[in-house]
């Protein structure tokens, strides 16, 4: 249940507390699960700022981690900034809908961004130039790079307050055109998932069909890709989904009896 309560009355962060709210992120990994992914660590980064904002608002606290405890995944360190900007905008008493729609629109493509600018751009120059120092025995290199690292943590109270300032220049805008953003971001998020489908799951058959001597057909790559593509991983997907929803099976036993379908099939040769 979203809150009422009037802006006036939310708690206002500080400069410091988006800086500790920077440094929090690294409770991001914290609890991973294969449920919902980095939310635990997630929320427990978001707590003490959101419950300065709302103060004795326990409903609308109710709502804002109950919110933030659904399923998110992204770079480590781009996640102090989409954390500043969803903290201004639980701050100035943005709807629900908006908050959510946009955390969940943007946690994908800031993963593809923070982990292309770090773990395939940064640290791999930087991890290069320094072996080559340390190669020739010189203590440059662990320093330079041990440097470098210490820096990327550090960098996580600014991005932060980048975040936030962010956020606040844009509530104008934001509430102009509230029901424009919300509708965009639901649909970069149904992108942004389906997206998640393909990549996070995936089911290919091994089983070949003989038709003659010396002749099979693949009905993956003969049968499966022709039709349509992850057409198995789209199909399995709809079934947990219709079971979570329309059956209230528990995500844990949706995960466990995928653990043993896999190992099942996998040992009978078939997926």
């Amino acid at each position: 249940m979203a809150s009422n309560s009037p802006i006036s009355e939310r708690g206002r962060l500080t400069k410091h507390d988006v800086r500790m709210l920077g440094w929090r992120s690294l409770f991001n990994q914290s609890a991973m699960n294969y449920e919902r992914m980095q939310a635990d660590g997630w929320t427990l980064a978001m707590l003490p700022s959101l419950r300065k904002i709302y103060g004795n608002d326990k409903e609308g606290l109710a709502a804002a981690l109950e919110s933030n405890l659904q399923f998110i995944n992204t770079n480590n360190y781009a996640a102090p900034l989409l954390m500043g900007l969803e903290a201004s905008l639980e701050e100035h008493g943005e709807k629900r809908s908006t908050i959510d729609g946009l955390r969940i629109a943007l946690f994908g493509p800031l993963a593809g961004i923070g982990d292309a600018i770090t773990w395939f751009t940064i640290l791999p120059i930087f991890a290069g130039i320094t072996a080559s120092f340390a190669k020739q025995g010189s203590i440059l290199g662990p320093l330079v790079f041990f440097l470098v690292y210490l820096a990327m943590f550090v960098a996580r109270a600014p991005i932060a307050l980048l975040g936030y300032n962010a956020g606040t220049k844009a509530i104008s805008k934001i509430r102009e055109n509230s029901g424009i953003v919300s509708h965009c971001a639901s649909i970069l998020g149904c992108t942004v998932i389906g997206g998640l489908i393909a990549t996070y799951v995936q089911i290919a058959v091994k089983t070949k069909i003989p038709v003659s001597a010396g002749h099979t057909i693949a009905i993956q790559t003969q049968f499966f890709d022709r039709i349509f593509p992850n057409l198995l991983p789209l199909g399995y997907t709809f079934l947990l989904y219709w079971l979570l929803k329309k059956k209230n099976v528990s995500p844990v036993v949706l995960i466990l009896g995928t653990f043993m379908l896999a190992i099942l099939f996998s040992w009978m040769g078939v997926l």
